[in-house]
């Protein structure tokens, strides 16, 4: 990776394979806060009073294996859970919502099981006929059954309903719904070493991917700023997970593997977004960009622009804001290249990196203490840049970009009326301070234009309130003129299981942007805002190169857990995919 003003940042391997970046120009260091109970291991990474904290910690994904076989011995297991279908229907979803208990229904392995265990499986149905429904709701279990044989060590039996057979054209979202069910029971269930996951039928590889990259994102747990007993500690001795299949597939083993790729690029979306700003800055996301390369078995180089470098492109729109910051400015940009070096279409994919907005000046009256998951954007495109790094997908070039800043208060913060110049050479009348998102976003997406030549654009950031209660918290808006790409997203966001909706681009609501003395201004009037949003950043792109805005600011955070990971799964998917329809 080429760091702050260029210099080279040389990695070696340790002893151990990992990589270390041996030279680094942000400084850190460590609070006196202990994370062990015996207060004897060193506390998390954070600022002192003089120096911004220069890293930020990651969270591992679970070490347990998650394997397929076609061998039904399960003697070995600690947790045997069993998947059963309800009988045929003719409806289905009528026989889910019912509030009766249908009779209990059982046949193939489930029966197989039953009969050996003295009919223990039915009797555990029929305790929970009414809430169970024969497994008529994907994921669904049942209580945990233990028996205890004398002389062998107990075993644990759950039931999990695999929904009704899907029609023609329908996606369940089974593999998501199968691989969440797994990981919470193997959590909830302790002391389980290994589990064997009896299905009755096979799944085919895209279901096997989603069934690992959910099994594994459930087991997410941050303890990164937790102590002794508040520490929540997930599968502690859980080593194994095996699929037990009527038959596999020959790709069966890579797509779990696939799938656990992607959980690792979730998991860095989570931690980017969880981390607070003691600890997560523009300084500690760069320095997170340059582990990414370093960890991508050289698929991924690292390029941080400085503010020198930033000025000499004019980025005025970009830095108007980071004088606000604390810390430098880093412009970050990850170039991922296929193995082979055969690129058939290169692709960016911006993501806007505030990592902490108070609004500025206009600044914020309420949610301020939410506002760190203002970088959901540069979450979602860097945790996608880790899973594409450990993808390795082939014909496509992908460049991962983010301008980060934080968006604070002091001297030389921008002010209301203030007019920027961005890169492209457009001037733009600051009407609000706390509408800067978009600022850094010009900027970017001009470079990314531009400097990099990318042949078609998606940005992704938590830009406007108005897409939350357009949309709510689950589903993310997808602004485009290009129903090509529109098409594209739209098929990741129903592998990914990431949601997204296309919204309109209504042209005629640029005249909320113009301004009485500059090119445009970055607001427009309360109504309509997300679709001014989107209006605004389309100036910053060629009108001839597919692009796509897409605003994930409800569904990147939910009250309950905090960081989703929303937008990390749809940008490996699609980044992917351009690969592989370059081929063809």
């Amino acid at each position: 990776c080429i760091a702050s003003n260029y210099f080279r940042c040389i990695t070696r391997r340790t002893i151990s394979g990992e990589h270390q970046i041996q030279k680094r120009d942000i400084r850190s260091s460590t609070s006196s806060l202990k994370m062990a109970k015996n207060g004897d291991e060193e506390g998390f990474t954070t600022w002192t009073f003089d120096n911004a904290c220069g890293t930020m910690e990651w969270n591992n994904v679970v070490p347990a294996t998650l394997s397929v076989t076609t061998d039904s011995n399960y003697d070995d297991a600690d947790l045997v859970i069993v998947g059963i279908r309800p009988p045929a229907s003719d409806d289905d979803e009528e026989e889910e919502n019912s509030d009766e208990a249908p009779p209990v229904s059982i046949d193939g392995v489930a029966k197989e099981i039953d009969d050996s265990l003295g009919g223990a499986i039915t009797e555990l149905l029929e305790q929970n006929a009414k809430e169970f429904k024969n497994g008529a709701k994907p994921g669904s279990v049942t209580p945990t059954l233990r028996l205890v044989t004398p002389g062998s060590k107990s075993k644990r039996y759950v039931v999990v309903g695999l929904g009704a057979e899907p029609k023609e054209g329908e996606d369940s979202g089974l593999g998501f719904k199968l691989g969440a069910a797994i990981g919470t029971k193997c959590d909830e269930e302790k002391k389980v070493s290994s589990c064997s996951v009896i299905l009755p039928e096979s799944l085919d590889t895209v279901a096997l991917k989603d069934l690992s990259t959910s099994m594994y994102s459930t087991l997410y747990s941050d303890n990164r700023y937790r102590n002794g007993d508040k520490v929540k500690k997930v599968v502690e001795d859980l080593t194994s997970v095996n699929l037990i299949l009527p038959s596999s597939d020959e790709g069966a083993q890579e797509a779990l593997d696939s799938g656990k790729n992607l959980a690792t690029g979730v998991f860095m979306a989570k931690d980017i977004v969880n981390a607070p700003h003691n600890v997560l800055n523009s300084e500690s996301l760069a320095d997170t960009a340059k582990r990414i390369a370093a960890d991508s078995n050289g698929t991924i180089e690292c390029q941080i622009l400085g503010k020198a470098e930033c000025e000499e492109r004019g980025m005025g729109a970009y830095l108007g804001v980071a004088r606000g910051s604390e810390t430098e400015p880093q412009f970050i940009h990850l170039t991922y290249k296929p193995k082979s070096g055969i690129v058939n279409k290169k692709v960016g994919i911006v993501g806007k990196g505030l990592l902490f907005d108070t609004g500025g000046y206009n600044i914020k009256t309420r949610m301020m203490e939410l506002m760190k998951f203002d970088c959901g954007g540069s979450a979602a495109v860097l945790g996608a840049a880790r899973a594409i790094g450990a993808l390795e997908p082939e014909g496509v070039e992908a460049h991962f970009i983010v301008a980060a800043c934080e968006n604070m208060v002091n001297d030389k913060a921008i002010v209301p009326s203030d007019v920027l110049t961005a890169s492209n050479g457009m001037t733009i009348e600051v009407k609000n301070t706390d509408a800067e998102g978009r600022l850094t976003l010009a900027d970017a997406l001009v470079f990314a234009d531009k400097e990099v030549g990318c042949e078609s654009i998606i940005e992704l950031s938590t830009l406007t309130g108005a897409c939350m209660i357009s949309l709510g918290k689950q589903i993310a808006g997808m602004w485009t003129d290009s129903d090509d790409l529109a098409k594209d997203l739209e098929a990741s966001s129903k592998v990914s299981g990431d949601k997204i909706w296309r919204m309109p681009m209504a042209k005629e609501y640029n005249e909320q942007l113009e301004s009485k003395i500059a090119d445009i201004s970055n607001l427009g009037t309360p109504y309509g805002g997300a679709i001014t949003a989107a209006l605004f950043l389309q100036n910053f792109v060629d009108k001839e190169k597919p692009f796509a805005h897409i605003d994930i600011a409800g569904p990147v955070w939910d009250d309950k857990i905090g960081a989703t990971g929303h937008g990390a799964k749809l940008v490996a998917e699609w980044v992917s995919s351009q690969g592989a329809a370059s081929e063809e």
